[in-house]
């Protein structure tokens, strides 16, 4: 697949990524106002990752990458009733072991909630509240995981759009939630359970006519013992780490920030946030548009193609993640003061969110760059290999975690809560998760690092000419946004103590100078629009 169609399909993908980060961020923005950061909104930051994780896991991490070849496969050298076939006993498959999984879930809630959240086991209200919210959000790893084999025939088939744009339902659903049910709720808070549970079966019913009109809809069936379902979940076992080291990091940070003051796993989950957007929309649209390029390359033999795909997206990846990843730690403060604070959401929660969004935004080129380097192994149908990387990264992670906490402890405790017990001492200073941001950004390094290493020992991937160009044109454009964010900044220092407006044309006059200063620049480098397409 040359790269001029893989463009067209990361204009697709992306586009309608775009509208769903941008309603996710008005989501986050609801949430805030409404619940503000506590216990409750803990609680459900808890209860809505552990699906979540699921669904990252089975559904967007190792399932689709071990699912796409296989189907990428099929399509490329059987017929089409084979496909249908393969299609049909995989959603029985997968739904029949989710069905297990989701009543396992329903039944050891309270079991969940206190493996993940074992800070709040001496707090009986708030985990009684999260392992109700476990229960309603738990089956949305079902619905999600059959959205995500929809959605996977559909991107094979070229059709990017609509699966990028199904997570929309998602974040519509959440922002009735947050504004117009959870006033008339006893307990708020239920609101957004029921939100994503209702939107988990609205998102699979979307995709469901798209799939009909490129005759793949069938009746699920048991395939157990079916050859291509039994390769799709020998690639899965391995990638079930590997391809979701990340949301590994996540859950187990999730476990050890319920340790911590209350209120952190509010202010990491709103940092999250600025990193959805650059890397959703460019990070995880470049790997889904270029994995089926990639296997077919692979399945053809072109290794001249699947070297220069990859290349494609590896340029495009750094030209979006380091512009991005500078502009948001210079913007942090504005945009967390600008965007969240409001309503329930306080000064002081602004500036926790502000530590940690900064301490993340340093590790988003690691970040997008691993969402592109991983499929050029699963499209090998190597999956050995990024679990060796996932498991370095992922012990990394814990280690940091424990470091860092102990250093900020250390460094900003008062001197009477280091005398006394240690465990109820980090649960009483503020900020200590900004330790979790900065081990996840640096195991996240750690991660590209190593499968970088080994792609290029593999061989199958070759630069091509015109990169120290392309990073003269990147440092040159790069510097010149630096520059007019940093005099933007010293221009409007104050940002808590302006209108909520003032705050917003200031915003959004430094977004567009900045934008303006890195594509000019990039322009006057020599940089084309072609280039995008050239491989």
């Amino acid at each position: 697949m040359k790269s001029p169609s893989m463009f067209r399909g990361l204009l697709s993908f992306s586009g309608m990524t775009m509208i769903s980060r941008v309603l996710g961020l008005g989501r986050d923005i609801a949430m805030s106002h409404v619940f503000g950061a506590n216990a409750a909104t803990d609680a459900f930051v808890i209860a809505f990752r552990i699906p979540n994780f699921m669904r990252r896991l089975f559904a967007e991490g190792s399932f689709s990458t071990a699912f796409v070849p296989v189907f990428t496969e099929v399509k490329e050298t059987g017929t089409h009733e084979d496909l249908k076939q393969l299609m049909a006993r995989v959603a029985g498959t997968l739904g029949g072991v989710l069905l297990v999984v989701t009543a396992l879930g329903l039944i050891f809630a309270p079991q969940v909630a206190g493996m993940f959240a074992p800070g709040s086991l001496d707090e009986a209200r708030k985990f009684d509240l999260t392992t109700h919210l476990v229960r309603l959000t738990f089956p949305f790893i079902l619905f999600v995981s059959l959205t995500a084999l929809a959605g996977g025939a559909l991107n094979s088939f070229h059709r990017f759009a609509l699966p990028a744009l199904a997570p929309v339902i998602l974040n519509v659903c959440m922002i009735i939630g947050a504004l117009w049910v959870a006033p008339h709720l006893d307990i708020p808070i239920m609101a957004m359970g029921w939100a994503v549970l209702l939107a988990g079966v609205l998102q699979l019913l979307f995709l469901l006519p798209a799939l009909r009109d490129i005759d793949l809809l069938s009746l699920p069936r048991w395939g157990w013992s079916h050859p291509q379902v039994r390769r799709i979940m020998k690639l899965m076992v391995p990638t079930l780490f590997g391809s979701s080291v990340a949301q590994l990091n996540l859950l187990l940070d999730t476990a050890v920030i319920s340790l911590l003051l209350t209120g952190s796993q509010t202010w990491l989950w709103q940092s999250t946030r600025f990193l959805e957007l650059p890397l959703g929309v460019f990070g995880v649209a470049l790997g889904t548009v270029i994995l089926p390029a990639l296997s077919r390359h692979h399945v053809g033999t072109d290794r001249a193609g699947f070297s220069q795909a990859l290349d494609w997206g590896l340029r495009l990846t750094l030209l979006i993640a380091l512009p991005a990843m500078l502009a948001l730690m210079l913007l942090a403060e504005p945009l967390v003061v600008t965007l969240f604070q409001n309503g329930h959401y306080t000064a002081f929660d602004a500036h926790m969110t502000t530590l940690s969004t900064l301490a993340l935004s340093a590790g988003l080129p690691a970040y997008a760059l691993v969402k592109v380097l991983l499929p050029a192994f699963y499209a090998r149908q190597d999956t050995r290999t990024p679990v060796r990387a996932g498991v370095a990264a992922l012990i990394a992670n814990m280690l940091f975690n424990g470091l860092f906490i102990v250093l900020l402890f250390e460094l900003w405790a008062p001197p009477g809560l280091k005398q006394g017990n240690w465990l109820d001492g980090i649960a009483q200073v503020p900020g200590l998760h900004v330790a979790l941001a900065i081990a996840s950004s640096l195991s996240s390094y750690l991660n590209f690092v190593l499968l970088w290493r080994w792609l290029k020992r593999a061989g199958v991937y070759r630069q091509e000419p015109g990169w120290r160009s392309h990073w003269l044109r990147l440092v040159l454009a790069c510097g010149a946004m630096v520059a007019v964010l940093l005099l933007g900044r010293w221009l409007w220092w104050d940002w808590a103590g302006v209108p909520v407006f003032t705050r917003i044309w200031h915003l959004a006059v430094l977004v567009l100078a900045g934008v303006t200063a890195y594509t000019g620049a990039l322009f006057v480098g020599g940089f084309r629009l072609r280039d995008l397409r050239a491989t």
